[in-house]
């Protein structure tokens, strides 16, 4: 009998890069659809804690999805009624804060030339436009918006989620000495619901933060722009900066230079505290990305997936670490996209081997 030929190291990543661009085409083709089960997905992880806790209390499964899944649409409906009427009136004003915004640009250029620093204004216009910002948060929230249009749908993959993940562990006891060893990918769950909710819970606290705060110093919006900052604190390390750019803009044009300074120092102090203090004491340090990896994930899962892609990119991609974590033969891959490594662990690793 012939032995198959050798696949040389080469040819074996040539083989592994073109499975990666067929899967990544797929997912670029597919991601209407992937974009409803990846929200569902996550909508469902982040109500699983209150369901177990409601089974814990011997409520019934089927009245503790009904519960959990309610809760859920009151939840949906109070943010549609404060944020729905806000994202319409942005995007209609929108034509108008541009406007503001190159007209202050202009402005600046020509103090500064009458300072002695000379600034071509068309060029810098051309090459760095601040509207744009603004106009790039009106098509984000559109996206959003074109995304939850299914919201049906995506409320029915919840609930039959929810409903699985209830029987999921009974039918593997049942599976007896057939079921697969699942030690690995048990962590793996574990490890990616625990990041989740944490995060949830520490993006629910900053956006209620930057909202009461907007309100205090008067900033139009102020629950659009909370409702941002809790959805890119999801995006560690700039999404916190991307969520702050177009509130600071707006009250630069709306109240002057002073409220937006106290617009951009509460932000920092915000995202400081949720960010340093409170949540790496819940989360730890054991579900890092280098702040590369973070930038690189922000647009790639963006360009497959649209903003939702933008938004999910963190916790996709760590799903992606873990995975790679869970198997010894590509953990060197989850060391790649981890944080940097301090060179003084390392010296202690090998000290204690």
């Amino acid at each position: 009998m012939a032995q198959p030929a050798q696949v040389s190291r080469s040819e074996h990543i040539l083989l592994i890069t073109a499975c990666i661009i067929i899967i990544v085409a797929g997912l670029k083709l597919a991601a209407p659809l992937m974009v409803t089960l990846l929200l569902s997905a996550f909508v469902a992880i982040i109500c699983l804690p209150p369901l177990y806790y409601l089974l814990n209390k011997g409520v019934n499964v089927s009245v503790a999805v009904f519960i959990v899944v309610g809760s859920l649409i009151l939840i949906g409906l109070l943010v549609s009624l404060f944020a729905g009427s806000a994202i319409a009136d942005f995007s209609k004003n929108l034509p108008f804060y541009q406007e503001r915004i190159q007209g202050q640009t202009v402005q600046l250029i020509a103090l500064l030339t009458k300072i002695g620093v000379e600034i071509p204004a068309g060029n810098l216009l051309e090459s760095f436009d601040p509207s744009a910002v603004m106009k790039f948060v009106g098509s984000l929230l559109s996206g959003l918006g074109n995304a939850l249009t299914n919201v049906f749908v995506l409320l029915l993959i919840v609930i039959f989620v929810l409903f699985e993940a209830v029987a999921l562990p009974h039918k593997w006891a049942a599976m007896d000495s057939h079921a697969p060893n699942t030690q690995a990918f048990k962590s793996f769950l574990k490890t990616v619901h625990s990041y989740l909710v944490i995060k949830s819970m520490v993006s629910i606290a900053t956006g209620v933060l930057i909202t009461v705060w907007l309100t205090v110093l008067g900033v139009d919006y102020p629950v659009l722009w909370g409702l941002m900052a809790f959805l890119f604190n999801f995006v560690p390390n700039i999404g916190s900066i991307i969520a702050a750019v177009p509130a600071v803009m707006l009250a630069t044009v709306q109240l002057g230079l002073d409220s937006a300074a106290y617009t951009a120092l509460g932000y920092i102090v915000v995202n400081v505290i949720m960010g340093n203090v409170i949540e790496p004491r819940y989360m730890g340090k054991g579900v890092g990305l280098s702040t590369l990896v973070v930038f690189l994930s922000l647009v790639v899962w963006g360009w497959i997936l649209g903003p939702v892609g933008m938004l999910l990119s963190v916790p996709l991609t760590m799903i992606v670490k873990l995975a790679c974590e869970a198997n010894p033969k590509t953990q060197w891959i989850a060391i790649l996209l981890g944080p940097d490594i301090d060179p003084e662990d390392n010296i202690k690793d090998s000290t204690t081997v």
